[in-house]
């Protein structure tokens, strides 16, 4: 049995006799970590220009970059969990497909409020 994270949800921590757990992103890793990078840079550019109060069109223009950045991250993670993470479940069955399901159903969900 997985343990906890502090968020509640379940950590991917491999058993005894478990194989250790990989995560569909994993291939592409270097890309999303140069990617949130980038994203940092524009959080602080936009905290920059309130601080010097730039014109707030300006900003608001920024923030949508920043919000169509982080919305391709989460497409991208989206996307390599159900090939992965979705698939091997499916593959392997019951439950943890079902879960695993869930999971990928609630993910898109909060996606799509956001």
């Amino acid at each position: 049995m997985g343990t906890m994270t502090e968020s509640g949800s379940p950590a991917d921590v491999a058993g005894e006799g478990d194989a250790p757990t990989t995560h569909g992103y994993i291939t592409d890793k270097d890309k999303y970590l140069a990617r949130l990078r980038r994203i940092e840079g524009q959080a602080r550019g936009i905290h920059r220009m309130v601080d010097e109060e730039q014109y707030c069109i300006d900003i608001l223009t920024q923030v949508s970059a920043l919000t169509k950045a982080l919305e391709s991250v989460a497409l991208g993670l989206l996307d390599d969990h159900l090939k992965h993470c979705v698939v091997d479940a499916a593959r392997a069955g019951g439950a943890e497909a079902d879960a695993k399901v869930k999971e990928a159903s609630d993910a898109i969900a909060r996606l799509v409020r956001s």
